[in-house]
């Protein structure tokens, strides 16, 4: 099952801001004194805590619906686990963590869930407070009932526990939806490649490629190969310049006797100034646009088995410190992740296949390329260029075909390889003709409206703005 998280605000009056402020009050306060508790004396356990505390917050807090103090002593449980577990790492260098704002979690017995389900276009929920149970509306827009369609066709369900958050003087229901994946059949085999500044696609259109439109119009079988570019290393550049800005200029604010400063990126003003640049939050509209790109038909979606830290890896023998940087802040498993999580949700299966030489070896006739002044493009011995993006997702799709030269060698590649016994012949599943084609269109392809250079700004669909959602997102582990 998929998670999705939809924030949906709320028509709040000013009696009814009162309440929510209070009940957000007496939560935060009951996580707070929990948290400190389970970290000082060492208890992670919320079966533990609750035996503790809930008689006494029961007594202490009347008012309060008893779910939200169960609720409230668990996720101060998983709060003072994360912490101690941040803290063994060396990660943490405060005595317990500063708790300073909570979202609160209602589960079924605290709002109106049964009525909530069963209604055909549900616009307000019972939520219950302070002196009993109280009728909020809600603004619902496009991707809420986007989602509820799928709960009345029985292709979703509505998870019992409701989130309320506040963002901004605003307050926010956040609804969880679990979506069965589809199963449908595969309709292009796609293959991609993650960089620093480009994400570089290849797509096979199968209903194109057999049958009788392959018999009278070859041009179909070759595979449509373009680029989208994501600046995930010049956005990290730009960033990186604008946060030694503001250091320099903070440093004379912060200087010590002996002449050195204090480490300006852990003082307040620095991290005031910081959360504003939402360097995060272009990162992660780019990461969901070529997701939602990679996914927009069923299919195929091949790439590199990139393992659990990619960047550790790529940075070996690198010693720029600016460039090291710039890899290590591309979100390659991020981007991963929600490819695999859009695959499932619209019908496609994700695979991996090794990263062995894949773009050190030319696509048709297997033979090692040669380097050449252009970083991106080397030379086949037999006497053509190859771009190495293009080379590297050509050779990723071979890997899947059932006549791949790599079929007999495939799960100990770098031990077994011959490739004195390859070199010079033909791939057989390429004709000479597509692949004079194939090096035509890299030598002149060029951007268009199908396959833009640059990725498009749209407004999101879902108006909740900044009210966060994470939580709700990632499964449990």
């Amino acid at each position: 099952m998929l998670r999705r998280a939809v924030a949906v605000e709320l028509e709040v009056a000013k009696e009814f801001n009162k309440l929510l402020y209070s009940v957000e009050a007496m939560y935060l306060n009951i996580i707070r004194e929990v948290v400190e508790y389970a970290v000082v004396n060492n208890v992670t356990s919320a079966t533990q805590l609750q035996r503790l505390f809930y008689s006494k917050y029961r007594s202490e807090y009347q008012g309060l619906h008893a779910h939200l103090i169960i609720q409230a002593i668990r996720q101060a449980a998983e709060i003072a686990k994360s912490f101690m577990e941040r803290r063994r790492k060396g990660l943490v260098d405060k005595p317990y963590p500063e708790v300073k704002a909570v979202s609160i979690r209602f589960t079924e017995q605290a709002w109106s869930y049964e009525q909530f389900v069963k209604s055909i276009a549900p616009v307000k929920l019972e939520l219950s407070l302070l002196g009993g149970r109280r009728e909020v509306w809600l603004r619902l827009h496009k991707r809420f009932w986007q989602y509820w369609w799928r709960v009345l066709t029985g292709e979703a369900v509505l998870a019992s526990t409701l989130i309320i958050k506040r963002k901004t003087n605003r307050w926010y229901a956040v609804f969880i939806f679990e979506v069965k994946p589809k199963e449908e059949e595969p309709q292009s085999v796609v293959t991609f490649d993650i960089n620093e500044n480009t994400v570089v696609i290849s797509r096979i259109n199968l209903a194109s490629t057999v049958g009788m439109v392959a018999d009278w119009n070859r041009q179909y079988m070759v595979p449509e190969l373009y680029t989208i570019k994501t600046d995930f290393g010049r956005l990290a550049r730009r960033y990186g310049r604008i946060r030694d800005t503001i250091t320099e200029r903070l440093k004379p604010l912060y200087a010590l006797p002996n002449g050195k400063y204090v480490s300006i990126t852990d003082v307040r003003e620095f991290r005031k100034r910081v959360k504003h640049l939402r360097e995060k939050d272009r990162k992660l509209g780019r990461v969901r646009q070529v997701a939602s790109e990679l996914a927009k038909t069923p299919g195929i979606i091949v790439t590199e088995e990139l393992g659990d830290n990619p960047q550790e890896s790529m940075i070996n023998g690198i010693g720029k410190d600016e460039v090291r940087h710039r890899i290590k802040q591309t979100p390659f498993k991020a981007l991963e992740k929600a490819v695999e999580e859009k695959a499932l949700e619209r019908g496609s299966k994700i695979f991996r296949v090794s990263s062995y030489r894949n773009s050190r070896v030319c696509p048709v006739h297997f033979t090692k390329l040669e380097s050449t002044n252009d970083w991106h493009v080397l030379k086949c011995p037999l006497g053509h260029y190859v771009d190495r993006d293009h080379a590297s997702i050509l050779n990723m799709l071979w890997k899947t075909t059932p006549r791949s030269w790599t079929k007999g060698v495939w799960w100990n590649m770098k031990l077994e390889m011959n490739w004195r016994e390859y070199e010079g012949k033909s791939n057989p599943l390429i004709p000479q003709n597509i692949v004079q084609y194939i090096h035509a269109v890299l030598k002149t392809f060029t951007a268009s409206e199908e396959s833009p250079a640059v990725l498009a700004r749209g407004s999101p669909m879902n108006p909740a703005r900044e009210a966060n959602e994470d939580w709700a997102r990632t499964p449990p582990k």
